[in-house]
């Protein structure tokens, strides 16, 4: 008999990444982009649909693969397959999100070399069937995803005063004691994101106990 395409075995492959297993705050991988392209929350969502693709179909691929590759060059193959998907949603961006892919600049490209990724191909697909891996790929990069648009929020929200580029906290914001509030230029930078990302893993551990470790 097999096995439900949604069995609960399988559904944790897409919860696990959201909380225990999370790429960034558990893992510690692909930090590098949640430093450099959440400053505004845009580039931070069109980031995580790119790693989405890229990650559910390169686990796809290299999982009906699996049986026919040689061990000895399994890396390249992986490289070549998870290249040839960034090279395609560059073109995609380019054609229909042109502002947010400039903004992005270099790191869609980066995506090739993102630890995520070969990580799930090396310890999942290469071990696992296409559904399985397919919803390894998304849970993973789900969990990817969700810490960049929680960083890339508070930095834009308390950066820019502003979401999406709508303007959400004016440039001078009337406090009671009589003083004003001003954009906090500092979230903008690089290192609030490390911060943000710092305070996540701390509300994180301070709620799954079973995180820290003795």
């Amino acid at each position: 008999m097999s096995e439900p395409l949604f069995s609960k075995k399988n559904l944790k492959l897409l919860s696990d990444p959201l909380n225990d297993s999370n790429p960034i705050t558990v893992q510690v991988l692909g930090i590098c982009s949640a430093l450099a392209v959440t400053a505004q929350l845009k580039p931070s969502i069109v980031m995580t649909i790119s790693v989405m693709a890229v990650l559910a179909f390169a686990n796809v691929i290299i999982s009906l693969l699996r049986n026919t590759i040689p061990n000895r060059i399994r890396i390249i193959v992986q490289l070549v397959v998870i290249a040839a998907l960034v090279i395609l949603v560059d073109q995609v961006l380019r054609a229909y999100v042109y502002d947010v892919s400039k903004q992005l600049s270099v790191f869609v490209g980066l995506i090739i070399t993102n630890c995520i990724i070969m990580g799930r191909l090396e310890a999942f697909a290469l071990g696992n069937r296409p559904w399985q891996s397919f919803l390894d790929g998304i849970g993973n990069a789900a969990g990817y995803g969700f810490i960049l648009i929680v960083v890339g929020f508070f930095r834009e929200l308390l950066g820019s005063g502003s979401l999406l580029g709508y303007k959400i906290i004016p440039e001078s914001w009337y406090i009671v004691n009589g003083g004003f509030y001003e954009n906090n230029g500092l979230m903008v930078l690089s290192p609030m994101a490390l911060i943000v990302v710092g305070v996540i893993i701390w509300v994180q551990r301070s709620r799954n106990r079973k995180l820290i470790e003795d």
